[in-house]
């Protein structure tokens, strides 16, 4: 089992792709300021996937869960059950290390009962 670690929730904006990192703002009254971008990786699997930009950033500024990555100290994950998918909980994995944070992938766990 993976150890959680609390974060308070943030307040995003985002750039998507590593190459174009085009910005958008979301702008919330509360929370930290953050910046993420899409790998490559991930903005193809977000695609396939049918994962929308706006759920990972509700994920990141609503977690109901948050767990440290089993393999790597780097990573994190946070789990968001997302309503338009009849609550299926979306998990999104990114690399906290950098300046902005970085989405690895992004899945629905289907595994995931206890949330």
């Amino acid at each position: 089992m993976r150890d959680c670690k609390i974060r308070p929730p943030f307040s995003l904006s985002c750039r998507r792709g590593a190459d174009s990192l085009s910005r958008a703002s979301e702008a919330s009254g509360s929370g930290l300021a953050m910046d993420f971008i899409l790998t490559d990786h991930a903005n193809k699997r977000c695609l396939k996937r049918r994962i929308q930009v706006d759920w990972i950033r509700q994920a990141l500024q609503h977690p109901a869960r948050i767990e440290s990555d089993a393999e790597d100290d780097s990573l994190v994950h946070v789990l968001y059950p997302v309503p338009e998918r009849v609550f299926r909980i979306l998990r999104v994995i990114y690399n906290e290390t950098v300046d902005p944070v970085s989405i690895v992938t992004a899945y629905f766990d289907d595994e995931v009962t206890d949330l």
